[in-house]
């Protein structure tokens, strides 16, 4: 029988590690978070440079090149003379060449051919990198809780970007069209700009803590953010039009600013019946409402950026003054690319800018929401 024990004898005198499990899930999340953030940022890049290589496909009539869709085989071009003779017969069946372009050299083809090939290359590209990223990052479990759903949807949209891409083809096959349908044109642009944007916003979420964010959010302007919301809709719906009149080769077709054809309104905006094929397919109609959007879009931006300027936050105000400074720069190259008849180098400067104003304007609409913290001796 043991004696009785001092109150203050020491009951255990082994010293027990201390496990700061805190510490580590914090450096462990910060490591997980920027990992993510940068394989994001790859495939934010390789989508700017599909969206630029699509647009060249178009600009050079290139998309109809490869009649068939084989995500798998297809991968691989013609390795012989015969098998380029075998896609020239091919092409020599389409709409595209028997009214376009008949008697068309080996040597012509395969520069239109290179171009939709590499397009689709740099699709594959984009899915491959996404599916060994969001795998790698999923085995090891570095996602960071609430990820895994958001870096699904981005390759669910990239694989569907894959099948409007091959029916956005389709179209120009049969029929009489020389071109693809500008509706599916516009469609096919319009789902990259959302993987864009959606990879984007992701970006900057990542950038941040959760906990900087939720104190963040505490001080962001509710009413800017609401307003970006409006400007990105604004700005979305044009670059649709836009490329509805890429589709049609509408840019192309009134030269003069800021009349169309010596008129306020083009006269021949409905020559078509029924009425609303006017608006996919009327050059004088489409272009007169990428124009008018465009002034629309201008006059919000500025509205826009005026309200932002009574914003205590630095870095709102810098923001929109970076969306304010590129909305005048992609007016002014809009309303150049129409008096040089839309030259493909100008088209292609225009596209661009098209994605680096949406973007401005979703990291404006993001520092509105999650304004950083700035010192308030300044």
């Amino acid at each position: 029988m043991s004696g009785k024990r001092s109150i203050f004898e020491e009951v255990e005198t082994a010293e027990k590690p201390t496990i700061q499990t805190g510490v580590i899930d914090r450096a462990a999340s910060r490591g997980n978070r920027r990992g993510v953030r940068t394989w994001l940022m790859v495939l934010f890049a390789l989508v700017v440079v599909m969206i630029v290589v699509g647009g060249l496909t178009r600009l050079t009539d290139s998309g109809l090149s490869i009649t068939e869709w084989k995500p798998v085989t297809g991968a691989l071009p013609p390795m012989s003379e015969a098998a380029w003779d075998a896609e020239l017969d091919k092409y020599r069946t389409i709409p595209e060449y028997q009214l376009q372009n008949k008697g068309m050299s080996l040597s012509e083809f395969k520069s239109i051919y290179w171009w939709e090939w590499g397009h689709r290359q740099l699709g594959r590209v984009i899915g491959l990198v996404w599916a060994v990223g969001f795998f790698w990052f999923l085995i090891r479990k570095q996602i960071p809780t609430g990820w895994t759903g958001r870096l699904v949807i981005i390759g669910a949209l990239g694989g569907l970007q894959g099948a409007i891409g091959w029916w956005m083809v389709a179209s120009g096959l049969t029929g009489e069209m020389v071109d693809v349908a500008s509706y599916r044109l516009a469609t096919h642009l319009g789902l990259a700009f959302v993987i864009l944007g959606l990879i984007a916003w992701y970006v900057f979420s990542l950038g941040r803590t959760d906990a900087d964010l939720l104190q963040a959010r505490r001080s962001g302007s509710v009413r800017l953010g609401k307003l970006s919301i409006w400007l990105i809709a604004l700005a979305y719906l044009q670059i649709v039009v836009g490329a509805l009149v890429a589709g049609i080769d509408a840019g192309r077709t009134y030269t003069d600013w800021p009349l169309m054809g010596g008129d306020v309104f083009p006269e021949l905006a409905f020559e078509y019946s029924p009425l609303w094929r006017n608006f996919f397919e009327s050059e004088a109609l489409v272009q007169f409402n990428h124009r008018t959007l465009g002034y629309v879009l201008f006059l919000f931006g500025m509205f826009v950026w005026s309200r932002a300027r009574g914003s205590a936050s630095r870095a709102v105000k810098r923001a929109f003054d970076l969306v304010a400074v590129m909305m005048v720069a992609q007016m002014t190259l809009g309303i150049t690319t129409v008096i040089y008849a839309a030259p493909w180098h100008l088209a292609i400067v225009h596209q661009l800018g098209a994605v680096v104003l949406i973007c401005l304007i979703l990291h404006a609409r993001f520092t509105s929401i999650y304004p950083p913290a700035q010192s308030v001796r300044t």
